[in-house]
């Protein structure tokens, strides 16, 4: 008997958001000399491209890991429609009180899709501009900790 062969499936998803990085509990100069011009009071928006990853087994009926059919509805509720053309700060809950960095935005988009039901998530990745690109695959190491 031959063990079902694993294979990696990777999606890619557009949304457009806004978000200011800054702190409350910080000073103007505190933020200012922190997040730059990303702490303006304006806030500033993105075009993000978000890939994600899942794995498993090969349906040998279908032929696929997971049907696009299935995934793609799932992110779209879970993530685009919760993101696409928010204000981040304000209109997603999670934000409210955690700086919605490239990097909570990822790991926020990670905890959204790991109840995938079809097969398992692996990784999601957030790419913020040409120049910046964040990857979560849920593991939590090093002095990864959540803000007091």
């Amino acid at each position: 008997m031959s063990r079902p062969i694993k294979i990696s499936l990777t999606r890619r998803y557009r949304f457009a958001a806004s978000h200011r990085l800054h702190r409350p509990n910080f000073s103007d100069d505190e933020n200012q000399r922190i997040y730059g011009k990303c702490s303006s009071p304006y806030g500033h928006g993105h075009n993000y491209s978000l890939e994600v990853t899942v794995s498993g087994a090969v349906d040998p009926a279908t032929g696929m890991v997971a049907n696009l059919g299935d995934l793609d509805p799932f992110v779209e509720r879970e993530v685009v429609e919760a993101f696409d053309h928010k204000y981040l700060n304000e209109e997603v809950q999670e934000f409210v009180e955690d700086v919605p960095t490239a990097e909570n935005i990822c790991r926020e988009i990670h905890r959204r899709l790991k109840t995938f039901p079809a097969a398992r998530l692996e990784r999601v990745r957030l790419e913020e501009t040409s120049k910046n690109s964040f990857e979560f695959d849920g593991e939590v190491g090093g002095r990864e900790q959540r803000a007091p």
